[in-house]
């Protein structure tokens, strides 16, 4: 018979000992359970038996997804440790000395069954009457994945369902001698009032955009003498949201800068010194994910990483989901360094006369910089041209002198006055128009109304393309394929410049999304290539071999 305690103690003593690699937080989480196991005189005492009761209970709960499916969970020593302190501390009266735990993990940890065993355990084994237990999350799909699981659970499982008199129906799992319940909520669920909480486990706190549902959980649990929240999260990007204040004072519990005996917490990440080195150091891979080896498969996080090598946009995305470290949400796009790998200094347009193109434009300001693309292919590589306009008012009170120096160099089209004069670039669009096959011309509607019409009236192609996530998302990812591949050839200072000030914005879906990080740093002549990037693309779906062989309808 296994001994959870003991479990827990290893595992606490391997990590301070240095046996089991992990960070600071982890280390110190440790070291706070093993004092807390010396001290004397304390209102507080362990129970093995009340630890073992949680672990037992989990251990006897199936898996209902992946390899594993339709045996029982097995608890990782890691996973002893956690159920150990929030379980197994009580005071003098029986209850529970934690009232909060919050655990930051990365993905594909176990968290949900971890999380679907604590909600169970809460409505049905805890000894509570009318026990109120609530997945909650910012969306009710996100709050019935934990709740699904539980469900699940109880559904396969018919000692379960003897044992407690529990029913799994399709919104609640209920317990009707006890008036028990277990329910999915969300912040866009009829009402947040009125709850009365034994036990709140909420679900990726880093999501949240507002304090709402942590507040309405936390307010919840006041009338109940051994209510637990318990918050399980990975890292993320807001910074400034409730998620990292709960982080904050988690830290600063570990660090003994604050007190309080009722808080749990632990953070499994990388410390700051090894971000670096991340990349080609497997043992970092473990120190991060205490599950590495069994829900964390090495192939898979082996694929990411070699793709964050190459991909610098997707590198924060790696560290925040798969290593839970904290990044911002803007972050760098491009290689510089494979970007320049891609210049070819004998390209010249004039060397494409005569051949299609699409074209793409940014004409964001009138008083600032105008950009547009000729976008080529030829024998599978794209070759982007670009032309840059911008009144003369601008480029004398500019503090940039690049400028002047384009100007010189024939790069920059400078036009008279105080705002650009669309005349300019409209004849540069005849002159293309009688050197090149203009196949597709893309521009945002917002900001050339008129321009478009006097081109539509001229039998220009014209295609609205507006600057959005939807539309530019996918064209970045390209863009930067193809830079990684060198199936792009560029001979531009002005858009390498540009390219360099392009920073990326990663949402919760993984898209991407250009921003430039200071009014200075402009990006229009990357608008108006990933304008044109975005007709190429759809004209490559359009062309497909699925739509020549009659196999879809458009």
């Amino acid at each position: 018979m296994k001994n959870y305690t003991d479990i827990a103690i290893e595992y606490a003593e391997g990590v301070v000992a240095g046996d089991i690699p992990n960070c600071r937080w982890v280390i110190a989480c440790c070291q706070r359970f093993l004092d807390d196991l010396k001290r004397d005189d304390w209102r507080f005492h362990y129970s093995d038996e009340r630890a073992a009761k949680f672990c037992k209970f989990a251990e006897n709960l199936p898996h209902i997804k992946g390899q594993w499916a339709g045996t029982d969970l097995v608890l990782e020593p890691w996973q002893v440790f956690i159920a150990c302190n929030v379980f197994g501390w009580i005071d003098e009266d029986g209850n529970r000395r934690f009232r909060t735990a919050y655990l930051e993990v990365p993905r594909k940890n176990g968290k949900t069954f971890l999380m679907s065993a604590i909600g169970l355990y809460m409505l049905l084994a805890d000894g509570e009457a009318g026990a109120e237990v609530y997945s909650a999350a910012v969306k009710k799909d996100q709050a019935r994945l934990v709740w699904d699981t539980a469900r699940r659970q109880v559904l396969k499982t018919e000692e379960l369902q003897q044992a407690f008199n529990v029913e799994a129906w399709k919104h609640s799992i209920f317990v009707e001698k006890t008036a028990s319940s277990f329910l999915p909520l969300a912040s866009d669920s009829d009402s947040l009032d009125g709850l009365s909480v034994h036990a709140g486990l909420i679900d990726e706190l880093h999501a949240h955009k507002s304090r709402e549902v942590f507040d309405v959980i936390e307010t919840g649990t006041g009338s109940r003498a051994q209510s637990l929240m318990f918050i399980i999260t990975t890292a993320g990007s807001n910074q400034a949201g409730i998620c990292y204040e709960q982080r904050g004072y988690v830290t600063k519990l570990l660090e003994g800068v604050n007190e309080d005996e009722s808080y749990f917490g632990i953070i499994y990440t990388l410390d700051d010194d090894d971000i670096a080195n991340v990349w080609d150091d497997r043992e970092l891979w473990k120190k991060a994910n205490p599950n590495y080896g069994v829900s964390v498969l090495p192939f898979d996080l082996e694929r990411l990483v070699k793709k964050a090598k190459q991909t610098a946009s997707a590198q924060n995305n790696v560290l925040t989901k798969r290593f839970n470290v904290w990044t911002n949400a803007d972050t760098s796009w491009m290689d510089m360094w494979k970007w320049n790998a891609c210049q070819n200094e004998a390209l010249s347009l004039d060397d494409f006369k005569g051949e299609p193109c699409i074209m793409g434009a940014d004409f964001a300001s009138k008083i600032d910089i105008a950009a547009l693309c000729l976008l080529f292919e030829r024998d599978g590589i794209l070759y982007p041209f670009l032309r840059y306009y911008l009144p003369d008012e601008t480029v004398r009170d500019s503090r940039n002198d690049q400028y002047h120096g384009w100007w010189k160099d024939g790069l920059l089209t400078v036009t008279p006055g105080q705002i650009i004069d669309f005349d300019y670039i409209e004849q540069d669009c005849s002159q293309f128009a009688s050197e090149f096959e203009i196949t597709e011309f893309a521009y945002d509607p917002f900001q050339a109304t008129q321009f478009a019409g006097r081109m539509l009236n001229e039998g220009w192609n014209m295609t609205e393309v507006r600057p959005t996530v939807l539309n530019f998302s996918e064209p970045m990812k390209e863009l930067e394929a193809r830079v990684i591949s060198e199936t792009l050839q560029h001979n531009d200072p002005v858009l390498s410049w540009m390219v360099s000030n392009t920073v990326c914005h990663l949402d919760a879906k993984d898209n991407i999304y250009p921003r430039k990080e200071k009014p200075e740093n402009k990006i229009d002549g990357v608008i108006a290539l990933l304008s044109a990037m975005n007709r190429y693309m759809n004209k490559s779906d359009d062309d497909s071999i699925y739509l020549k062989r009659g196999l879809t309808v458009v």
